[in-house]
């Protein structure tokens, strides 16, 4: 599976050999995007122009189009465990939502 990216979506694409054909679906959405192409640069047209019908198909029904994430989201985590990251977060001398960031980035990013 490749992961190709425009604007802020996500999709999975994968290669039916049987078909000979690209084929895609754009991740973390309730609402079904998908496209294909035959060749690379058909398959990337293909996920532009699926992103922007699904964006121009919202505006028309007056609806905000779907995100695939916020920016937010809960942890929830035993008090003793919160407690030693807001220890953890005084001691580095910042907020608990950015030692966590921060943290969480590092992790990630290994």
């Amino acid at each position: 599976m490749t992961v190709m990216r425009y604007k802020a979506y996500e999709a999975a694409v994968e290669f039916d050999d049987e078909a000979e054909i690209f084929h895609g679906e754009v991740l973390n959405l309730r609402d079904v995007i998908t496209f294909q192409g035959a060749s690379v640069a058909e398959l990337k047209t293909a996920f532009r122009d699926s992103v922007e019908d699904y964006l121009a198909f919202c505006k028309e029904r007056g609806e905000e189009p779907e995100k695939p994430f916020s920016g937010q989201f809960v942890v929830r985590t035993e008090p003793s465990a919160h407690r030693a990251f807001v220890s953890a977060a005084r001691r580095a001398g910042v907020s608990l939502n950015k030692w966590v960031v921060s943290t969480l980035e590092r992790a990630a990013l290994r």
